[in-house]
């Protein structure tokens, strides 16, 4: 999956998580994208089985959407950890950084930042 896709994944993720449901819209603005630009990315993710619609138009993870997205937030908030613990940068260049960090590393080195941000 590309960087893109795994972006429009965790801003799915995350305002399910926050607000309970997603809708295009939604995505658009948190992305800043156009809503054309959220369609093609929707359809992307849904014949990837990563995403299917509701009745209302609602936006689902499927379990294997829902198991990619928790894995790429799960490294976005360890690397944003990190960088603000071990580089002593603000929050958000942690999070700016996390974020095009997150799709590129290597699931070794986030293993081995996970082991040394749990001692």
């Amino acid at each position: 999956m590309y960087e893109s896709g795994e972006n429009y994944l965790e801003t799915i993720y995350r305002l399910h998580r926050s607000k309970g449901f997603v809708r295009s819209i939604d995505v658009a603005r948190a992305l800043n994208v156009s809503k054309p630009s959220v369609s093609r990315a929707m359809s992307i993710l849904r014949e990837g089985g990563f995403i299917h619609f509701g009745d209302g138009g609602e936006i689902i993870l499927t379990e294997a959407g829902n198991q990619k997205a928790a894995d790429i937030y799960s490294r976005h908030v360890l690397l944003t950890d990190f960088l603000m613990r071990v580089a002593g940068v603000p929050a958000e260049v942690a999070e700016s950084n996390a974020c095009r960090i997150e799709h590129i590393v290597d699931e070794d080195v986030v293993q081995g930042i996970r082991r040394f941000m749990e001692q």
